[in-house]
């Protein structure tokens, strides 16, 4: 596998609307946990759709795996240009800086947002582009954005050729939880 897509829920869907929330480190955490392993066998790209969240967050983690893998390549491949115009400038700037660590940014359409197709456009350059998907999902929360993601992965992934990592809200607590006992002891 060398190209791997990274994605999973946005902020809100997780309750999260400032890049203050302690939740941040722990899914940061969790990425690199996952992300490791698949760079030392043989991973060199890791591409996402940039949306904020769980894609800017792998997007950071990657930023800083760089260091300890300098090979390692990012790509970000939005649906359209432009996504960032609406959210906060606090988002548009942090946003600004992580495309500009990118190996390669671009959109699918250059155009602003037009519609549902240039998300279907994006979704189906980016598992053309990659063979495998590491995935934010957790089966217990309401489905969310990551659903589509998931139930491609799935079908691809039975049709051989194409792996599938899921990350779970429970593999995030677990990891809080050893911080919070560290802190304890």
């Amino acid at each position: 596998m060398k190209t791997l897509l990274v994605t999973g829920y946005r902020a809100h869907e997780l309750g999260i609307f400032d890049n203050k929330h302690q939740g941040i480190p722990y899914i940061k955490k969790a990425l690199a946990n996952r992300l490791k392993p698949l760079i030392e066998e043989g991973v060199e790209w890791v591409i996402t759709p940039g949306q904020y969240g769980v894609d800017l967050w792998a997007c950071e983690v990657v930023s800083e795996l760089k260091l300890q893998y300098p090979d390692l390549k990012l790509g970000i491949i939005t649906a359209h240009t432009g996504q960032e115009e609406k959210w906060k400038e606090e988002k548009q700037n942090e946003y600004r800086r992580i495309i500009a660590g990118a190996d390669f940014f671009g959109a699918v359409s250059n155009a602003p947002y037009d519609g549902s197709w240039q998300f279907r456009a994006r979704d189906d350059l980016l598992f053309r582009k990659s063979d495998g998907i590491l995935l934010f999902y957790d089966e217990d929360a309401a489905e969310g954005s990551p659903k589509f993601f998931k139930e491609r992965a799935l079908k691809l992934h039975a049709e051989g050729e194409y792996e599938l990592f899921l990350i779970h809200s429970d593999e995030i607590q677990n990891i809080a939880d050893e911080g919070n006992q560290r802190d304890y002891e």
